[in-house]
């Protein structure tokens, strides 16, 4: 048997260069990512406040709010997607990992620098922007901390699965993903951020309240929430996979080119 590596083997090294890539990737993605996306809320936000239960919900800010993170989300993911994967979030990370697309060290630098992103975006937009900072999640619609949690779960773990099944397993259309994950992203705002600001994100729920210096009693639901709803989309699709799904529809990637040669796919009935 060879010699055990040392970490200041070459394999090691440059494993830490990777992982460290990844790391400043990850944090200069997530600054952009949310940077963009504060911006459009701070600006939707600064006539009125969408979460006060008092008022009626209004659909133009509610859409501009959930565009701004959308768009912004796919333009950076496809940006991003071959340096670090564009993940932004330490709810994706925590279901990467768990599935085994990146080891449990880099996940948990990567989250860091996630977090880090979040603070030093919010820090950004509050310094460029006239007025307060004006784009904390925050419960509104009469909404209740259980009913928060739960809407934060089942969002979270959309974009999840949207993200495990476009991005992490390869396709034809895989470079076609961050489209996806931005749609995805734009279903579960317009879903969630009158109710509960549509966090899905810890890194974008607790960068502003850090700047603000302000937590609600409640923000614990926006870690809780969008882990719960990376593990409730693991969970489906490690499902999916000890079922063989792959089997149920073979041809579904087909597009018919050399069909001659290959013959068409069948179904596995």
């Amino acid at each position: 048997m060879g010699p055990l590596p040392s970490i200041f083997s070459s394999e090691s090294n440059d494993s830490w260069r990777k992982s460290l890539v990844a790391t400043l990737g990850e944090f200069v993605g997530t600054f952009m990512f949310l940077f963009f996306s504060y911006a459009g809320c701070q600006i939707a936000n600064m006539s009125v406040d969408p979460y006060d239960s008092g008022t009626e919900p209004n659909p133009v800010v509610l859409i501009y709010i959930s565009f701004s993170f959308a768009a912004s989300l796919a333009i950076n993911v496809w940006v991003f997607y071959r340096i670090t994967g564009g993940m932004f979030n330490p709810a994706v990370t925590l279901a990467l990992a768990l599935v085994g697309a990146i080891s449990p060290v880099r996940a948990g630098m990567v989250a860091i620098a996630q977090i880090v992103g979040g603070i030093a975006a919010a820090g950004v937009v509050s310094a460029l922007f006239p007025g307060p900072l004006v784009v904390q999640t925050k419960l509104g619609g009469g909404t209740t901390i259980v009913q928060g949690l739960f809407i934060e779960m089942f969002l979270t773990a959309e974009l999840v699965i949207t993200i495990l099944m476009l991005a992490f397993v390869k396709h034809r259309a895989t470079f076609l993903a961050p489209l996806g994950v931005g749609l995805a992203l734009f279903i579960a705002e317009l879903s969630g951020v009158y109710f509960t600001g549509g966090s899905l994100n810890p890194a974008r729920s607790f960068g502003p309240d850090v700047i603000a210096g302000a937590f609600p009693g409640y923000h614990w639901i926006y870690w809780v929430g969008p882990l719960l709803g990376s593990l409730l989309a693991t969970a489906f699709y490690q499902g999916l996979n000890f079922l063989r799904y792959q089997t149920v529809n073979p041809g579904q990637d087909f597009d018919g080119i050399g069909s001659e040669l290959m013959g068409n796919p069948e179904r596995d009935d």
